[in-house]
């Protein structure tokens, strides 16, 4: 079953080979929805699609690499009744 997880990441831009390492290294795919980078930090506002147990392994081992995750909480507004 294929499980999607929205993060934000924030970090030094000196781990940004992270994400690159999360596909490869955990088998899953990784969709940078927004980014700012700066010299000093970043943080990167992506999805993680894959396996639940993978993405919480790589969510796990990004935690350990000196990573501050975040959860994305996206709001759905409902459509207005007639």
């Amino acid at each position: 079953m294929v499980a999607s997880s929205h993060v934000k990441f924030i970090y030094p831009p000196a781990l940004l080979p992270v994400i690159y390492q999360l596909g490869k290294q955990f088998n899953i795919v990784t969709n940078i929805r927004r980014a700012d980078i700066s010299d000093s930090h970043g943080w990167v506002d992506i999805e993680l699609q894959g396996d639940a147990r993978d993405i919480q392994r790589a969510l796990d081992w990004a935690h350990q690499q000196g990573l501050y995750l975040e959860p994305v909480v996206i709001a759905v507004a409902a459509a207005p009744s007639s």
